[in-house]
């Protein structure tokens, strides 16, 4: 190597070991990610942990393992980590590893969610309205929503729908359901597309409804099975069809409707 080539590699700036771990890992090289990974996780680097019980979790690199990730994942979630805090709960959900506690699940993604966490924050929502607790669930979900988070558009649709919570508005949940729906929420644009069948809060239009229950049934939304049959009905043939072009052309298309 001349003294040239040394001297430009000499000036090139070193990536930092986590960014070089994960292009490692991206790259499909996890055991380079992990002989990175194991000397800063075990000096106390809290995402690394993270990470290491990532791979022990999905057999990435290494033997899958979850009682290790848990392990792992148990020192990232006590230094504060968010993201360690909602993988942790998730196992706990789950019973992964750990114990299934619900009650942990729920405090270790209330403790990421309130450090900004959309996905905790999302999940946390969904736990709370599956336990009835209608303004707590809606309070999250709309901080969900406000990241990008699909899911909890679709979930604040729901309640401003049903009255869960918060006084009915019909045309607000329709709106949080397109907006959901233009996410690519299979469950948003179901209840989008139902609600296009009566005219609730948006206009009735036959044709769209079938389009975006049609979506929804492709995503894997259970829910739009139950709307086929109604919006199927009441078109013609030709707007059966029309209904099926659309339905497979890209949602970016769909714009505003």
């Amino acid at each position: 190597m001349g003294w040239l080539e040394r001297f430009r590699r000499a000036a090139e700036p070193r990536l930092d070991p986590m960014d070089e771990a994960l292009r490692a890992a991206k790259a499909g090289d996890f055991a380079a990610a992990l002989a990175i990974w194991e000397p800063l996780a075990r000096a106390g680097n809290a995402r690394a942990q993270n990470n290491i019980a990532a791979c022990f979790s999905g057999g990435y690199g290494i033997e899958e393992n979850p009682e290790l990730a848990a392990k792992w994942l148990k020192l990232s979630a006590a230094q504060g980590d968010p993201v360690g805090q909602r993988n942790l709960a998730t196992l706990h959900f789950r019973g992964e590893g750990v114990a299934q506690d619900e009650a942990e699940a729920m405090r270790l993604y209330r403790l990421a969610a309130d450090q900004g966490d959309a996905t905790a924050q999302d999940m946390y929502s969904w736990m709370l309205a599956d336990n009835e607790d209608y303004e707590g669930a809606l309070a999250y979900a709309r901080r969900a929503a406000a990241q990008g988070v699909a899911a909890s558009m679709t979930r604040i649709g729901n309640l401003l729908h049903n009255a869960l919570g918060v006084e009915r508005d019909a045309a607000a949940a329709a709106e949080w359901w397109r907006k959901a729906a233009l996410l690519g929420d299979a469950d948003g644009q179901a209840m989008l597309g139902a609600a296009h069948i009566t005219g609730a809060g948006t206009t009735r239009d036959p044709v769209a409804a079938l389009a975006w229950l049609l979506r929804a049934r492709d995503g894997g939304s259970k829910l739009a099975q139950n709307f086929v049959p109604a919006a199927t009905a009441a078109l013609t043939a030709e707007e059966r069809e029309a209904a099926r072009e659309r339905a497979a052309r890209p949602l970016a298309e769909e714009g505003g409707a």
